[in-house]
C-alpha cells in the first residue's frame, strides 16, 4: 500500500465519523475567521478614501494632519470631527457643526461648492478588544445594537474580546501541544526502545518533575518576570510533556519485541529507522488518544491561570479574564453565559475532532 493509499483510507475513516467531520468545518471556520480578527473586530477603518488617496489605518498609522487635521498624533476615527475632514475632504468647518456637513457632503456638493467627497469602510465590528466605549450607562452594559454582547466591566466589547481570546486560546494550546507532544513522544520512545538502565534512570527523573507543583513555579516565575504569551508557553510545556511519555512509553516497550522488529534489527537497521518507521506507527493510535486532553489542558490552564491573575496581563484577550470578570459582576448574566458558552463550544469541537483523528490512525480501521 502506497503511502497515497495510505493517507486516503485514514481521510475515508474520518469522515465516516460524521460527528467528527462537521466539527473539524466549524473549528476551521471559526478559527479562520479568528485569524482575521483585525479586519472583522477593529476601531480603525479598513480603508479610508480623502481627497485623491486610498489610506489603510488597520495596517499603518496616520498622523490626523494626513486628513486635514491639526495634530500629529494618530487620528482617532470614531471621533465625529475626523468622519467629517475625511468626507468633506478636510474642511475646516468640520470642527463646528460636523453633523450638518457630514449629511450636507451626501451629493458631493456644500454651499453650492463642489468637494472631494471622501468615505470610511470600517470592520463588521467597529471596536477592538482594548477599545473603550463611550456608553449612556454604567459598565457592565447589556447586549444592544452596538455592542451584540455586551460589555464587560471597563466598557470594551464582549464580542470583540471573543474573537480575539479564541484564536488566543488555540493558538496557545496548538503550540503547548506540539512542543509537549514532540519532547514527550521522544522521550518516550527512547525508554520504551532501549528499555534496561535508560528507561529506570528516566522514570525516576520523570516522577520527581511530575512531583513538581507547576502552579507554585509559576507564581514565582509571575512574581520575578512580567508574563507574556512565550513565556507562558515555555512554563506549560515544561509541565505538559510527561503526560504523553506513560504511554508512548508502554507503546514501545510492548512493539520492541514483535518478529518484525527483531527481523529489522537482524537486516542491521538503524535504531531511529526502526523507532520511526516500524514502531512509532503503532504507538500513534495510544497518542492521539491522549492529544485531546493535553489540548484542553493547555486551554484549561490558560484561562485558570488568567482567571487566578498569574497569566497574561489583563489587557489581553483571555477567556479566563472574560471568567473573572463574570464572576465579579453577578449582575451582568452575559458575560458568564458567554464565558461558558464559548468554552463549551471550543472543547466540545477539539474532543469530537480527535475522536475522528484517533479513528483516523486506527490499524483495525486502516487496514481492513
Amino acid at each position: 500500500m502506497t503511502h497515497r493509499q495510505l493517507h486516503r483510507r485514514r481521510w475515508r475513516n474520518f469522515c465516516q465519523n460524521r460527528r467528527a467531520f462537521w466539527s473539524l468545518w466549524f473549528f476551521v471556520i471559526a478559527f479562520g475567521i479568528s485569524l482575521f480578527a483585525e479586519l472583522i473586530a477593529n476601531d480603525r477603518p479598513i480603508i479610508v478614501k480623502y481627497r485623491d488617496g486610498f489610506y489603510s489605518p488597520i495596517v499603518k498609522f496616520y498622523p490626523e494632519q494626513t486628513f486635514g487635521g491639526d495634530l500629529r498624533t494618530e487620528a482617532i476615527y470614531a471621533d465625529i470631527e475626523v468622519e467629517c475632514l475625511i468626507v468633506t475632504g478636510g474642511l475646516v468647518d468640520c470642527w463646528d457643526n460636523p453633523e450638518m456637513l457630514i449629511a450636507d457632503a451626501a451629493d458631493g456638493i456644500i454651499d453650492n461648492w463642489p468637494i472631494e467627497r471622501g468615505w470610511i469602510i470600517w470592520p463588521p465590528i467597529p471596536y477592538h478588544h482594548s477599545t473603550v466605549s463611550t456608553l449612556d450607562m454604567p459598565a457592565p452594559s447589556p447586549p444592544d445594537a452596538d455592542h451584540w454582547l455586551g460589555t464587560d466591566d471597563t466598557a470594551r466589547d464582549v464580542l470583540a474580546r471573543i474573537i480575539y481570546g479564541f484564536r488566543l486560546s488555540v493558538m496557545f494550546a496548538i503550540i503547548v501541544s506540539v512542543f509537549a507532544s514532540a519532547i514527550g513522544i521522544l522521550v518516550g520512545a527512547v525508554q520504551g526502545y532501549l528499555g534496561g538502565r535508560t528507561d529506570l534512570f528516566a522514570q525516576r527523573l520523570i516522577e520527581i518533575w511530575g512531583a513538581t507543583p507547576s502552579l507554585y513555579i509559576i507564581i514565582i516565575v509571575s512574581a520575578i518576570y512580567r508574563m507574556d504569551f512565550w513565556l507562558l508557553v515555555f512554563l506549560m510545556t515544561l509541565f505538559s510533556w510527561t503526560a504523553l511519555v506513560g504511554v508512548v512509553r508502554a507503546e514501545f516497550l510492548r512493539a520492541r519485541n514483535f518478529e518484525y522488529v527483531q527481523a529489522a534489527k537482524a537486516l542491521g537497521v538503524r535504531p531511529l529507522v526502526i523507532m520511526y518507521r516500524h514502531v512509532l506507527p503503532n504507538a500513534m493510535v495510544a497518542t492521539l488518544t491522549m492529544l485531546p486532553f493535553i489540548v484542553a489542558g493547555a486551554i484549561g490552564s490558560l484561562a485558570a491561570l488568567d482567571f487566578l491573575g498569574f497569566g497574561l496581563p489583563s489587557s489581553a484577550p483571555s477567556l479566563g479574564e472574560l471568567t473573572l470578570q463574570a464572576k465579579q459582576n453577578l449582575q451582568a448574566p452575559w458575560l458568564g453565559l458567554t464565558a461558558f458558552g464559548v468554552f463549551a463550544l471550543l472543547l466540545a469541537l477539539l474532543v469530537f475532532i480527535f475522536e475522528g483523528v484517533r479513528d483516523a490512525f486506527d490499524p483495525r480501521k486502516t487496514f481492513s
